[in-house]
């Protein structure tokens, strides 16, 4: 890196102990080793005083778009331990035959950039350095999140998770089935596919018979197809076949990516895959990181 060799290392942690963070930045005297940190996304700008006050310590704002996809052509350009950084998943729906496989993403232009974090945005990436925001949703992982909080009394990301993985949806979601008695075949909707999602609930009898972790695993189905909907219209307004999907709502969530790289082959025919990144939310640190040893 930038004529350095080394290994990178990631951590992360809760936005709520970022005043423990700089404390400690503060008790090890960071100051002796750099006295300007490179940063990007909203922290930069939430903290900054806090750094500089606490820390003694100085941020250098940097935007969160150009350093999501400078990471991402960066990390991907040097794999991950020997191997692709990039893959997909081939079967996702059939647990025996799911693989997840390497993608070579050599010539990765043009593609579409999704972004999930708290919300999501969605980038059409022409080159490393012609992009634009093609649009966004305020529903991402911090709506998962948060309504798991409120519907299941769960009190960290990874039990939300957990509890997903144990649910059934359908029980908590009205199918196509649920109103047709099958498949409505006219305009090619399958019996499984959500006609409403949450739609059971409005039966008193049906909402007696959920549990905690039948609600997660909806909550998550619906927020993963919202994106996965969106992303798929985006792909086809751009002309754009590659979708890589990045931010830490994927960390530890196998269930939404193959729901993601299953819808985007399902609904379009073939026509649109699904990518993902080994390094999922650690992306604008990388090009964060990059600009600092640019400009050393």
């Amino acid at each position: 890196m930038c004529g350095r060799k080394g290994n990178l290392h990631f951590i992360r942690f809760p936005t709520h102990d970022m005043p423990a963070f700089i404390q400690m930045g503060s008790e090890k005297e960071f100051t002796s080793l750099h006295t300007t940190l490179c940063a990007t996304g909203g922290g930069a700008y939430k903290f900054e005083q806090d750094f500089r006050t606490m820390g003694d310590l100085q941020l250098r704002k940097l935007d969160e778009l150009d350093c999501l996809i400078k990471g991402v052509l960066y990390i991907d350009s040097v794999g991950f331990n020997g191997h692709s950084e990039c893959y997909y998943f081939e079967n996702p729906t059939d647990a025996e035959r799911c693989q997840k496989l390497p993608f070579n993403l050599e010539n990765p232009y043009p593609l579409l950039l999704v972004n999930i974090g708290s919300g999501v945005s969605i980038l059409a990436v022409y080159s490393k350095e012609n992009y634009k925001r093609v649009t966004g949703t305020s529903l991402g992982g911090g709506t998962f999140y948060g309504l798991c909080c409120l519907l299941t009394g769960c009190s960290t990301f990874e039990e939300a998770l957990e509890m997903a993985s144990h649910g059934d949806s359908t029980k908590v979601d009205k199918l196509v089935r649920d109103i047709y008695g099958g498949d409505y075949e006219r305009f090619g909707l399958p019996g499984w596919a959500v006609a409403s999602s949450f739609g059971n609930m409005m039966s008193k009898e049906k909402r007696e018979s959920v549990s905690k972790e039948d609600l997660a695993k909806a909550t998550l189905i619906t927020i993963t197809n919202n994106i996965g909907s969106i992303a798929r219209m985006c792909a086809l307004n751009e002309n754009i076949n590659r979708v890589v999907f990045v931010g830490n709502f994927l960390r530890i969530n196998t269930i939404s990516m193959r729901l993601l790289a299953y819808a985007l082959d399902y609904w379009s025919k073939g026509q649109l895959k699904a990518l993902f990144l080994e390094h999922e939310g650690y992306f604008g640190a990388v090009g964060a990181l990059l600009e600092l040893l640019d400009s050393a």
